[in-house]
């Protein structure tokens, strides 16, 4: 099915501001019938400026990795409307527009290695890209749109049923979740407040209290099998500590899941694993040979009200065992297709919160690579200003050997996996309403 697509956009400075005048118009009508109860519209506005350092390369050099610093600036308005005519049935839609000023030829693809593309599990869409068109150069600005949910609940006596694009994953680890290959997020990823919306059919069965089933399929590119996933998942709760487990298909690729949240002592304990039988449900698939592996363990404590700590450990076992295998582990199915995104095989992640006043906090977490050894460290401070509005700043600073120039048949070799990454500095704004 092709993909939706908007075309007209405003093409002069009246069209622009008739095109405010009808959002404030549908803002305030829409306010006025939300006193009734039956429908709710809130949602933000998010605004970013981005700093990234790349890593130079020892050797001659290559045009197509950026050497000097690049800048940009991303904004982001969400409107959230949520109707619910009757007690049986709820209708959620979410749409962002996203313009972004930047430096001319930045992309992030180029700069990080380890990406995931969030939107495979999407029947259909929208052009993300509004301007400039599908196809054109981009230049200095971008406006981008992300129909980000459209789903329909239907609450019955004996489960909840939701058809449309919503919001699903799981897991309990703090840094990466073995068992969420839907739509996670990277480790580097700043605005992690909403879940990439994703095309599913989905019936959550309540067992009791802490118990229910959750079973779904999930819609990928042109609703193909191929493209596509189905799940079934059981948590209950044992002896005050938190089960699940999970059976998955994705991409034709099976996947078997385990997670555990509890307590010991007066610290939080956590372990999550998953097991991947790449190409299983395949009848061409020529051998087994990629299955893999992947774990956290982890634990968390409060020092007191005012401070917060954890340290996690996660095992990647599709990650390369030497820093010269990291790029060709990208052609692996683990990462074309399980969401993997980490090069290495072993890695800590310790993470502190301390809260200075009520209104201001520090956020610290390093995602170390044991093997290289390479460190991701990323400082972040935040303030509350006033009600709904919020002043951030920080950064992700990498640590290690940085990559070098190679004559075989890659490009540039990676003596450590965070000694490649660029340092990134970021302040942010977000405003709720």
């Amino acid at each position: 099915m092709a993909a939706l697509r908007l075309t007209i956009l405003p093409t002069n400075r009246w069209d622009w501001f008739k095109a405010a005048r009808w959002l404030l118009l549908l803002l305030f009508g829409f306010n006025a019938v939300c006193e009734a109860g039956d429908l709710s519209l809130d949602g933000y506005f998010k605004s970013f400026f981005w700093a990234y350092q790349p890593r130079s390369i020892e050797g001659s050099g290559f045009s197509q990795f950026p050497q000097s610093t690049m800048f940009q600036s991303t904004n982001r308005l969400r409107l959230n409307l949520l109707y619910q005519p009757n007690h049986w049935l709820e209708l959620d839609a979410a749409y962002d527009i996203v313009p972004s000023i930047q430096s001319r030829g930045f992309s992030a693809n180029t700069l990080l290695f380890g990406q995931i593309n969030p939107l495979v599990y999407r029947a259909v869409d929208l052009d993300t890209r509004l301007y400039p068109s599908e196809g054109d150069s981009v230049g200095n600005f971008v406006l981008n749109q992300n129909l980000d949910r459209a789903s329909a609940t239907f609450r019955t006596k004996f489960a909840d049923i939701t058809i449309g694009r919503q919001a699903i994953a799981w897991g309990s680890a703090r840094s990466v979740n073995p068992t969420d290959v839907l739509a996670p997020f990277t480790f580097e990823t700043l605005d992690t407040e909403d879940r990439i919306g994703i095309d599913a059919a989905r019936i959550r069965i309540p067992l009791g209290s802490l118990s229910e089933i959750d079973a779904g399929y999930v819609f990928g590119k042109d609703g193909k099998f191929s493209n596509s996933a189905f799940y079934g998942r059981t948590s209950f709760n044992l002896c005050n500590t938190d089960f699940s487990l999970l059976f998955m298909g994705f991409r034709e690729n099976l996947l078997a899941g385990f997670d555990m949240a509890g307590a010991i002592g007066g610290a939080g304990l956590w372990f999550e694993t998953a097991y991947v039988f790449v190409d299983a449900l395949d009848d061409y698939a020529a051998g087994r040979k990629n299955n893999y592996m992947r774990a956290s363990i982890g634990l968390d404590y409060s020092l007191n009200a005012d401070n917060y700590s954890f340290l996690e450990y996660h095992f990647n076992g599709a990650g390369a065992a030497t820093a010269g295998d990291y790029l060709r582990g990208f052609s692996k199915p683990a990462y074309m297709e399980g969401a993997v995104y980490l090069m290495g095989r072993h890695y800590l992640n310790p993470g502190f919160t301390y809260q200075i006043t009520p209104l201001i906090s520090l956020t610290t977490q390093s995602l170390i690579n044991i093997t290289d050894p390479s460190f991701f460290i990323t400082p972040q401070a935040e303030y509350n200003i006033a009600s709904d509005v919020y002043l951030g700043a920080g950064a992700f600073i990498g640590i290690g050997s940085g990559p070098v120039e190679e004559q075989g048949d890659q490009p540039i070799g990676l003596q450590s996996e965070f000694g490649s990454y660029p340092n990134i500095y970021f302040c942010s704004l977000r405003y709720y309403f």
